[in-house]
């Protein structure tokens, strides 16, 4: 029997939308709020801030684009250099720009509209791209369950990934009626359950953590060497945004490029990010984890993802639960993310298959092939302190070669 599929401005009832939204929370919450935690600051401000972007998105985007906003990995190299060097409330500095720049690209494709993109990114590169962003992925997830670079594997952690992963892919195949829509969420609890039979659960923290907290608001210096080392990062983040908005077009079954438009989306993204550097916490961009849960539950409702805001907001102010949900183990979010991270990647050959990429084209199978590779080689390009590799080096390839064949085309020069 088909899924039933619940559309982007669709309402839910409170009783499906409460677990619908916590399994969204969930799914961003291990790798959201490991960002913090490798900046050395609090992760309560930065569950505000992922609420709060959310709802930016959602109402700047007028609800017609699904999407969670969490933290951001594309700063950790640049950010950590200017932490270094001169404090975090600096790099709050060079997030903040980087925010408004991406505001004023975003009023550039408003004012060009968004048809140079089959020119820069044709689908054979697209495709290409997008699927990379869940593919390069996969290492992360298997390091986050323990399972990769260690020298000898916890079978433990292997038993909770396990069963969370199997809960997971068999959910998604034999759960019905109200079970159906929420085996992410399922997964996360079996996963749970497990890794407190296996002893994996400390909850030391939590029994120390007060009910009640305010996050920790602090705003944004700014120094013109730390905002020159930061602000090369907007084309990191261009270029995930660009993948991120086609892969839900494909998934919801409408070009969200068009309705409500990329200079939306990306405003919306972009003055979270500038909002979010302002008053202490990290860059936000929109999540790949949640458009993997969208993706295999067939639930793209923006109220949904409103309702996971909300719950972000709300944990970020109570001590204890944002501490007692950060002590969901590395198995349970490896096992997840496995899943997840796969769909996305399934969603850029998606993007091939749709738009019947001919690869009896030379162009079509050099694009593929080069973007592939360079993806998944692990080359890595420094320009000054930011450094491009994976899918966004890919990318940038990508459009290279794209440009290169488009001027070609002028000239009449192919031999297509």
């Amino acid at each position: 029997m088909e899924k039933k599929i619940i559309q982007v401005e669709e309402r839910v009832p409170l009783k499906l939308m409460i677990p619908l939204s916590i399994q969204h929370l969930f799914a961003m919450f291990g790798a959201s709020v490991l960002v913090p935690f490798i900046f050395g600051i609090s992760p309560a401000i930065v569950l505000f801030m992922n609420g709060c972007g959310t709802l930016l998105f959602i109402l700047i985007t007028k609800g017609k684009a699904p999407a969670y906003l969490g933290s951001s990995f594309a700063f950790l190299a640049p950010a950590g250099v200017v932490i270094a060097k001169y404090g975090f409330e600096y790099a709050q500095g060079g997030f903040v720009v980087v925010g408004i720049c991406g505001c004023i690209l975003a009023v550039i494709i408003y004012k060009f509209g968004t048809d140079w993109i089959d020119i820069v990114l044709p689908p054979a590169a697209m495709g290409s791209v997008v699927a990379l962003i869940g593919l390069e992925l996969a290492g992360s997830a298997a390091s986050t369950a323990g399972l990769t670079g260690v020298e000898k594997v916890d079978p433990k952690n292997l038993i909770v990934f396990l069963v969370t992963l199997g809960v997971a892919i068999f959910g998604q195949v034999l759960f019905r009626g109200f079970l159906s829509v929420i085996p992410i969420l399922i997964a996360i609890v079996a996963g749970y359950i497990a890794a407190a039979f296996c002893g994996l659960l400390d909850f030391g923290e939590v029994a120390k953590a007060s009910w009640f907290a305010v996050p920790d608001f602090h705003l944004a210096k700014f120094k013109t060497e730390a905002v020159l080392t930061i602000l090369p990062v907007i084309l990191v983040i261009t270029s995930e945004h660009i993948g991120h908005q086609i892969v839900t077009s494909k998934i919801v079954g409408r070009d969200l490029l068009k309705d409500p438009g990329l200079h939306r989306s990306i405003f919306a993204d972009n003055f979270s990010t500038a909002i979010s550097g302002l008053i202490g916490s990290v860059p936000t961009t929109t999540y790949g984890e949640n458009i993997g849960v969208m993706a295999i539950t067939g639930v793209y409702s923006v109220w949904v993802i409103g309702g996971a805001a909300v719950l972000s907001i709300l944990i970020s102010f109570c001590g204890k639960f944002s501490t007692l949900i950060s002590t969901i183990p590395g198995p349970v979010i490896g096992g997840i993310s496995i899943l997840l991270y796969g769909m996305i990647g399934t969603s850029g050959l998606r993007i091939l298959v749709d738009n019947q990429v001919d690869y009896g084209k030379s162009r079509n199978l050099i694009l593929t092939s080069v973007i592939f590779v360079i993806g998944l080689s692990g080359i890595a390009v420094s320009l000054g302190d930011v450094q491009l590799t994976g899918m966004v080096l890919a990318c940038v390839v990508g459009m290279a070669l794209s440009l290169i064949f488009y001027i070609l085309d002028k000239f009449h020069l192919t031999n297509d």
